[in-house]
């Protein structure tokens, strides 16, 4: 397990290198293992999500922590998507090819911030980050199914939602360098969730149930309350969500654990 930085930066480029040279094999003999945290630097402190600091982006401060935050977003995303290369067995090569891609992407998402993060004396894991995106990876681990539906489509469509938002605080505070990094990742991000969304629809017609309705009881199992708009519906066009999809998001903005109404 890949604790450090460069460690697990450089075993990702040689990972995904030797994927593409057709260097790996898809052939094991031992069956996936639970991993209850991956690897990370000895540095980073995890609270609770409430307990992360906020700042104002106005301050040099409250940059920082914002690309400190994303920054470790990325990070996390690296473990997600070899997680899924990793976990999920028995699958369409093409289902590998997709998530070694994403794997190899984040990691130059996570580079890009951190060299950002050093040019203001500071590096990641100087501030303390929290660890929901893992906590849903180990929600999922038994269900590739699920672990499309609810890691890319739900956690990772919500950075599609708030980056222009960010981007737009950037520029009044004219932080181009960042605003460049994040509308490389914007632009990423739409292809990342784009292939969970066919992964997702791939495995409900596997099983002949319902994508909409399937996400729909999903999102409410698991998210109920918890969907906080606006939402960024041409992005997520793009990136393979039906209009009832969004629609659906749209009302559930308001709890609805009392209800299990799911038409659209």
């Amino acid at each position: 397990m890949a604790n450090g930085i460069e460690e697990k930066l450089l075993l990702t480029q040689q990972a995904a290198e030797a994927w593409r040279n057709k260097l790996l094999s898809l052939d094991s003999y031992e069956s996936s293992q639970q991993i209850n945290q991956p690897g990370r630097p000895a540095r980073l402190v995890l609270v609770n999500p409430r307990a992360v600091p906020r700042r104002l982006l106005g301050s040099g401060a409250g940059l920082i922590a914002l690309i400190h935050a994303i920054a470790h977003i990325e990070f996390n995303a690296i473990d997600l998507a070899w997680d899924a290369v990793y976990r999920f067995r028995g699958l369409p090569k093409s289902f590998y090819d997709d998530w070694v891609t994403v794997a190899f992407e984040e990691a130059c998402h996570f580079q890009l911030l951190r060299e950002r993060l050093k040019a203001f004396d500071h590096d990641y894991g100087d501030l303390p980050a929290h660890d929901g995106l893992w906590d849903t990876a180990l929600l999922t681990a038994s269900d590739p199914l699920l672990r499309m539906a609810l890691v890319p489509r739900v956690l990772e469509a919500r950075g599609l939602d708030v980056t222009p938002g960010i981007i737009k605080r950037l520029r009044q505070i004219g932080d181009e360098k960042t605003i460049e990094i994040l509308e490389i990742i914007l632009h990423d991000e739409i292809g990342h969730v784009s292939i969970g969304t066919r992964w997702y629809n791939f495995f409900c017609n596997q099983r002949q149930i319902d994508p909409e309705k399937t996400f729909c009881e999903l999102v409410s199992q698991h998210f109920a309350g918890q969907i906080a708009g606006p939402f960024h519906y041409e992005a997520r066009q793009q990136a393979g969500f039906t209009l009832n999809e969004l629609n659906m998001l749209e009302r559930m903005e308001i709890p609805i654990k009392k209800s299990n109404n799911c038409n659209f």
